[in-house]
């Protein structure tokens, strides 16, 4: 028990630590930095070529998405999330050991191009949360967690960001183990979240940048609007275009779906005038056992 106490302590302080290092010394790969600068970057886009150009610019919700951009980023982690996850993973790491198994890594990509290990790790943890994604939607348990992304009525850049902090939970935890079976750096993670945190602020900004041919391959404003659709179509009750970063999921499981141009369909999900609108109550929402679950 003293040493799980002690990863607890230990990860209390060394995350407190990192996120006030990360604050007072900027660097190339520092997250906190990062965040903010992709940030203003599609902020910026959205101000000078808006999509729906009658939507305010800062516009419904707007600080309370950005909030939720910082708590879920960072505060969450040094709330709870980093030392929850650092107990599971010696927990687990203890378990294993009990096999003599002293890792789960299954395919050796050291040796690999470093490309063709990005590669990997971003295509594999794609699709692992494309699937993960569906399940907030099918799952009554966890659609009303994700209730809180898809409370958005007007899209922009920081709506991506948007969501419970329970799919924080949920998201990293069925993620482990098909990404501890293959043996990835600091670096390459860092690499695919800043890529992904970009793509999916571009996903759900008030911009359209067309992409050609790689909208086939790649997720995109025209095509992830329709997966926030107030109302879904029949021959999808459970919802559409699953994709985050990547579309060619959908293509390739036929749960993709743009009748046409989206960009002033009304967004968020039936009976959703009920739902909380701050953000205490709507994180209080899911946690409440004894909820009335809503069929999409």
């Amino acid at each position: 028990m003293h040493k799980y106490i002690d990863v607890i302590v230990q990860a209390y302080s060394g995350y407190a630590n990192y996120l006030w290092h990360e604050i007072l010394h900027p660097h190339p790969k520092n997250y906190f930095y990062w965040l903010i600068g992709v940030s203003l970057f599609f902020f910026a886009l959205e101000l000078l070529k808006p999509w729906r150009p009658n939507q305010a610019k800062f516009r419904k919700d707007f600080w309370l998405d950005v909030f939720y951009m910082f708590f879920n980023f960072f505060i969450f982690s040094l709330i709870i999330y980093n030392a929850l996850s650092s107990v599971f993973v010696t927990a687990f790491n203890d378990f294993l050991a009990i096999f003599s198994i002293k890792n789960l890594v299954a395919i050796n990509v050291a040796s690999w191009p470093w490309a063709a290990q990005l590669a990997l790790l971003f295509v594999v943890r794609d699709f692992v949360q494309w699937n993960i994604h569906r399940l907030l939607h099918r799952v009554n348990k966890l659609w009303e967690f994700h209730k809180v992304h898809h409370s958005v009525k007007e899209m922009g850049f920081a709506a991506h960001l948007r969501y419970h902090f329970m799919e924080n939970i949920v998201y990293r935890t069925i993620e482990y183990i098909p990404l501890a079976m293959i043996g990835f750096g600091v670096t390459d993670f860092f690499i695919v979240h800043i890529f992904t945190l970009a793509w999916g602020h571009y996903n759900h900004s008030n911009i359209s940048i067309p992409i050609g041919p790689l909208k086939y391959l790649f997720n995109n404003p025209e095509m992830h609007i329709w997966h926030h659709a107030k109302f879904l179509p029949p021959t999808h009750p459970f919802g559409v275009n699953f994709g985050l970063t990547l579309s060619v999921w959908d293509y390739l499981f036929k749960t993709n779906y743009i009748p046409y141009d989206g960009r002033e369909i009304p967004l968020g999900f039936p009976d959703d005038e009920d739902f909380p609108d701050d953000f205490l109550h709507q994180n209080l929402h899911g946690l409440n056992l004894h909820a009335k679950n809503q069929d999409k």
